[in-house]
């Protein structure tokens, strides 16, 4: 077994090599075709080393990195072939790809960057802290109560930029020596107010719930995926009710390591072409598409695992049903909404449909969510957290100048690592490219 599953490693490895380059020669071309793409000048650079699988982290700042962008120059760098290639396509901000270290240098030498933005902690992150005379600031891709809100890695970066009081109070509880009031920046949940796409399906008497799970993780302590042990039953009696519709959006990455998992999201996505083709009139939605907003903002009621989807329906200040982890090794931080939150058990995954008419009609649950929205996102009026936003961004800049004055004197040296040969990911398992 052993020499089996080494041989289909190495064919991985192998598919990935030729398939990254063969997308770096397909860009290599574009470029030659289309120039590179950097304008004349960026004032905020958004740092994204990620591959085509993780788009979704940086799709959702989109909308607000455009906005932003009327104000000051906003540019995308990129370290991955196949996720310029896409992100070329659909970004609203200049994507520049710089597939060497020495590459980044040079785009950064050529522009006095104010500040950069990070969607993740990818490693390749490090690459980019070594340029000084600019705030590295984290912006995230989610508000969430997961262990990652709180890695340590959060003191990497000068500021964060986070939703609001929750935030803070979950770093303040876990990370030792941070000063959470002078590093992090409340501004809300700004991709609420740019919530995008039109509803797929006719305003009529059923009561819609969205059903947006995360994937399954990459450890025991993250196992919050509930695809395998509350989806399948959830989403036959939902779609078995003639007054629901089902819209299905699952994370990007579910299946990718458990069999089990990628087998029970493929009986949902049969069940609701089943159901659709019995029914055509019920018109349940099995998405998988780029654009995420009239999800969380139509639905009458959402169910979503312990991810960054609660709390971007949070924002929005709608009934939530939260899936509890069916395995006794993940990490629940009840401290927080989550201690307060409605849970759906695995053995009551059947019932659903009873959960669902309590939080739409329960009066004390209603109440509950109320004060949790305010709690993680403060003002939810539309265009508040956009004014936060850019308040933060205007504070930081005032840093800067005020810093570039101290400094004005200082002979600028070289920040390059003459050790640092790294390119872009090419031939890495899962990359997406």
């Amino acid at each position: 077994m052993g020499l089996v599953s080494d041989a289909k490693a190495a064919r991985k490895v192998l598919r990935n090599a030729l398939r990254s380059r063969t997308t770096r020669r397909e860009l290599a071309e574009r470029i030659a075709a289309e120039g590179t793409g950097e304008p004349e000048r960026i004032e905020i650079l958004v740092y994204f080393a990620d591959t085509r699988v993780n788009l979704y982290q940086i799709r959702q700042w989109y909308a607000p990195l455009a906005e932003l962008a009327a104000t000051h120059p906003v540019t995308i760098v990129t370290r991955s072939p196949g996720a310029t290639m896409r992100m070329k396509d659909e970004s609203p901000v200049p994507v520049v790809y710089a597939r060497k270290v020495t590459d980044l240098e040079a785009l950064v030498g050529r522009h006095d960057v104010r500040i950069v933005f990070y969607v993740n902690q990818n490693t390749k992150n490090f690459q980019m802290f070594r340029y000084g005379r600019m705030w590295h600031v984290f912006i995230n891709h989610g508000e969430s109560d997961k262990m990652y809100m709180t890695t340590n890695q959060f003191k990497a970066y000068d500021y964060a930029f986070v939703a609001g009081q929750a935030a803070r109070d979950r770093l303040a509880n876990k990370l030792w020596g941070y000063d959470v009031a002078a590093k992090t920046l409340p501004i809300g949940r700004p991709q609420a107010d740019h919530f995008a796409g039109e509803v797929p399906y006719p305003h009529d008497e059923r009561t819609v719930v969205l059903y947006a799970p995360t994937w399954e993780g990459d450890r025991p302590a993250a196992a919050y995926g509930s695809i395998a042990t509350h989806g399948v039953a959830l989403a036959d009696a939902v779609l078995a009710s003639p007054a629901h519709r089902l819209v299905y959006r699952p994370h990007p990455r579910s299946g990718v390591i458990d069999r089990a998992y990628r087998e029970a999201n493929r009986r949902i996505i049969a069940a609701i072409a089943a159901a659709n083709a019995a029914d055509p009139s019920a018109q349940h939605v099995f998405d998988d598409g780029p654009t995420l907003g009239w999800q969380l903002a139509d639905a009458d009621v959402a169910i979503t695992d312990i991810s960054a989807m609660v709390y971007d329906r949070l924002a929005v200040g709608k009934p939530i049903l939260v899936t509890r982890p069916a395995s006794p090794d993940a990490e629940v931080d009840e401290q927080g909404y989550l201690g307060a939150a409605e849970w759906l058990r695995a053995e009551d995954a059947p019932q659903v449909l009873a959960a669902v008419d309590r939080v739409l009609n329960d009066e004390s649950a209603r109440s509950a969510l109320a004060f949790w929205s305010n709690h993680h996102f403060g003002d939810t009026s539309p265009g508040a957290a956009t004014a936060r936003f850019h308040a933060a961004v205007e504070q930081l800049f005032t840093e800067w100048d005020r810093f570039a004055d101290l400094h004005a004197a200082d002979r600028r040296t070289s920040e390059s690592d003459p050790f640092d040969d790294d390119e872009d990911d090419e031939g890495l398992p899962d990359s997406g490219d």
